[in-house]
């Protein structure tokens, strides 16, 4: 718990962790970042835009004249978020990887004090240095892509939360709608976590005044987050061929989960795929959204049977970063390199989903357990340990049941189970979230860096004895 004796020192502690994670950071930055590529190309290229004044948008070129062409395929945030720095910086190739250099410290420096709420202090400090020094992590500081900026939204949302639960409860949930509402702009799905924010409140007292307060609070934050999102959903309204809260990209995400050639992972759609005459970006995300509903209530058999797939592109391994610097630098990132780059991300990756699943499980040979409880969380341990035994034994390396224990444990109301609300409720609902939302849609392995520091916090907590933190 967070203890006010300890505020000082770890605020000294919260200094040093900050350079050090910013450290590295710096380096990647400044060493290998390149022209951004992939949908980084278009985060950067949007950015350029707003910070000339021109909104997010392009220009086309109609009958020999100029046509200024508003966006919202996808999300604004990141953008707008890089035009702040572009427009006082200049859009130089090295302005974006410095800003995520430092988004990637503060992201270590939230998870050490959104952990404090949780457990120890040493193991809060534990949490903050794994966020520091996750690999993937930090060779994310030179990729031009969103995930980084929206976890930082994410652990602010529930930091202050947790910080103003008890005295300004309020205040806090305000403050967090503030930051979920951004992040939502950022990546529209982070809207999902509202809810979670009211597990803050069920952390003492008896249990009907805290469900009161809980809803209180996710209220509250829904409510604002939905008000910081509204002036551009009334942009979007209004310059539009029609209405979209955030981007129109869920439509084809949905077709590309669903369609005939769905194989759980990115495809790329064809306008012979469903969707050949369409006018405008709303029009056309809806096009594809009724067909990615058509094609589900037609086969949903093999829709669902795609899950397991889907789940496995997403949290199996963690190939994204490398393959993004590759592409954007191929003569610095040979097959050879490339090969030992993904596999040090995925071992790290895959011992850090291990390691979080422990977060939801006591420590079975603890003092002052009940029989039943020493045998449940001794069951709940085996059960993560053969999931763990099967993703390194089996062919296909099946590390995503992990993932999927990580929101059931926390759920089950098992006898001797650690305290589940606030913090770690949370973030096992935002790693459920994240699961939820690439069932449904598809899964790559980027997707999954959103929830890394939320697995960073949940392994500091791993095998806590029953009764202390």
């Amino acid at each position: 718990m967070d203890r006010p004796v300890h505020r000082g020192r770890d605020l000294v502690f919260t200094a040093a962790l900050f350079v050090v994670a910013l450290l590295p950071r710096l380096y990647v930055a400044i060493a290998w970042a390149r022209e951004p590529v992939w949908d980084g190309h278009y985060y950067d290229f949007g950015a350029r835009r707003i910070a000339e004044g021109f909104g997010y948008s392009d220009d086309l070129t109609i009958g020999g004249h100029t046509v200024w062409h508003p966006w919202c395929h996808y999300p604004v945030g990141y953008s707008g978020f890089l035009a702040i720095f572009y427009r006082i910086f200049g859009s130089g190739p090295s302005v974006a990887p410095l800003v995520n250099a430092f988004t990637g410290a503060l992201i270590a420096v939230l998870a050490h004090r959104l952990a404090r709420f949780a457990t120890s202090t040493p193991r809060a400090r534990l949490a903050g240095l794994v966020a520091a020094l996750d690999p993937g992590l930090v060779i994310y500081a030179a990729l031009v892509m969103t995930e980084p900026l929206a976890a930082l939204g994410l652990l602010a949302a529930a930091w202050l939360v947790a910080r103003d639960v008890d005295r300004h409860p309020i205040r806090g949930a305000l403050l967090a709608g503030i930051a979920l509402g951004l992040t939502t702009l950022v990546r529209p799905q982070s809207l999902l976590c509202a809810p979670a924010l009211g597990l803050f409140a069920l952390q003492r007292g008896d249990v009907r005044a805290g469900l009161r307060r809980g809803l209180v609070t996710a209220g509250v934050a829904l409510a604002t987050s939905l008000a910081v999102v509204a002036p551009w959903t009334l942009r979007n309204c209004k310059v539009m061929d029609g209405c979209a809260l955030v981007s129109t990209n869920g439509g084809w995400n949905l077709a590309i989960g669903a369609f005939p050639r769905a194989t759980g992972r990115f495809e790329t759609l064809r306008a012979s795929d469903g969707c050949p005459v369409v006018t405008g970006q709303v029009q056309q995300d809806r096009c594809w959204m009724r067909e990615g509903i058509r094609w589900i209530k037609e086969d949903p058999a093999r829709w669902l049977a795609l899950a397991p797939k889907k789940l496995e592109h997403t949290f199996d391994h963690e190939s994204f970063p490398i393959g993004y610097l590759g592409e954007a630098n191929p003569a610095a990132w040979p097959e050879e390199r490339k090969a030992t780059g993904r596999n040090v991300l995925r071992v790290v990756h895959c011992a850090l989903l291990a390691l979080a699943a422990l977060g939801l499980v006591a420590w079975p040979f603890g003092r002052g357990m009940t029989l039943v409880a020493r045998l449940t969380q001794a069951g709940a341990l085996a059960l993560v340990l053969a999931l763990v035994a099967r993703g390194v034994l089996a062919d296909t390396h099946p590390f995503w049941p992990l993932a999927v224990a990580i929101p059931v444990l926390a759920a089950l109301p098992l006898p001797g189970a650690p305290p589940r609300a606030g913090v770690i409720g949370y973030l096992a609902f935002a790693v459920a979230s994240v699961a939820l939302t690439h069932v449904i849609f598809f899964g790559e392995d980027r997707y999954h860096m959103v929830v890394t520091p939320a697995l960073c916090v949940l392994a500091a907590c791993a095998l806590r004895t029953r009764g202390r933190p």
